[in-house]
């Protein structure tokens, strides 16, 4: 008899020990960076004024308009099954994954288990966290061509230095395979479901990809039910869902202009906007925990035209981080425990289905 291949708890993803190896990375990163280009002098010339008091309370003000977004989205995409507590609770569950998992967009297989455990079925649940997947990757889709319009090519990617140009072409590369994520799923959610299922499984049957197959089913699946909740939504629900993504995905670059101009002016909001877009493309590639250290490295090199030196740079990657990337940690770290032991504690009440 074939032996079944162990399922792994997807509680081994948000271990609290995971949250100290992006931390170290991140230091360990910035720490050179800082060791090879930190200049004192420059720093001699910045002043903190009510200026600067109000630009860094906007990037703060922002952070809480990307979380906003996601909360009214994944509120508008449950159809208010969830209440504000509920879905700020899954946002910051699912925001602590992506910081202490690979790539920029960890956390999304785990984001289905969060939702579950609110109350609401695996199926349902698995629509939600598709359609959000989804939704974000339209915002790239429609946002990338129409930046470079408003910008042009040659200033988004006039980037002097031959590790900046390589990442160029990793943005380029990143932005045509979400191109093609999106035709194939909106083919798979709007045409024919049941069609891109079965060619799905048909791929996973080949050899090396086997051990794959159970999960491209499953996959499948969810593309079916999220295809039958779509059927069901009207014009009000696409203008929520897709007003509320693009204000939790713009709020969250305004947050790098507004830090930079607490300090400096920018002549071009919108080169800098359209390079953090680009620039978190290209965050997809990292193979640390949430970007750790490759984040950092990036931005700086980037964005640093709009900063007055090397050593500044740097320092703004830091403010950065600690004030878009780093709470996520220390919030999770809270919620998590709390979580667990309400969850799948011995007292935790049973998870009610939503159908």
């Amino acid at each position: 008899m074939e032996r079944q291949p162990e399922k792994k708890s997807p509680l081994g993803k948000i271990k609290l020990s995971n949250a100290i190896y992006p931390i170290l990375i991140g230091l360990g990163v910035v720490g050179y960076m800082l060791w090879r280009d930190f200049d004192p002098a420059v720093f001699a010339g910045i002043s903190f004024t009510w200026h600067t008091a109000f630009w860094l309370l906007m990037a703060v003000l922002f952070m809480f308009g990307r979380d906003l977004g996601y909360m009214i989205r994944i509120r508008v995409l449950s159809g208010d099954s969830l209440n504000w507590r509920q879905a700020f609770r899954v946002i910051m569950l699912w925001e602590f994954t992506s910081a202490i998992t690979p790539s920029a967009v960890g956390g999304t297989s785990v984001a289905i288990l969060y939702v579950h455990k609110e109350g609401i079925s695996v199926g349902r649940s698995s629509a939600i966290v598709m359609l959000t997947s989804f939704l974000d990757e339209v915002y790239f889709i429609v946002m990338f061509p129409l930046l470079m319009l408003i910008v042009g090519r040659a200033e988004l990617f006039d980037v002097t230095g031959a590790v900046t140009r390589g990442l160029m072409s990793i943005a380029l590369a990143g932005y045509f395979l979400k191109l093609a994520y999106v035709l194939v799923l909106s083919y798979g959610l709007f045409v024919n479901p049941r069609g891109l299922k079965w060619l799905i499984l048909k791929i996973f049957r080949i050899r090396f990809l086997r051990r794959w197959y159970h999960a491209a089913g499953r996959t499948g699946s969810d593309i079916i039910r999220s295809s039958h909740e779509l059927r069901r939504a009207g014009w009000g629900f696409w203008l929520k869902a897709g007003s509320s993504t693009f204000l939790s995905w713009s709020s969250r670059y305004l947050v790098a202009n507004a830090l930079i101009m607490a300090f400096f002016s920018v002549s071009d909001q919108f080169l800098l906007f359209a390079r953090q877009l680009v620039m978190w493309i290209m965050m997809l590639v990292s193979p640390t925990p949430g970007g750790s250290g490759f984040a950092e490295f990036v931005f700086s090199k980037y964005l640093g035209e709009f900063l007055p030196s090397a050593g500044v740079a740097i320092a703004m990657a830091i403010l950065w981080r600690l004030i878009s990337y780093y709470p996520y940690l220390f919030i999770g770290a809270f919620i998590v425990p709390k979580w667990i032991a309400r969850s799948f504690g011995k007292t935790s009440k049973k998870t009610k289905t939503n159908n």
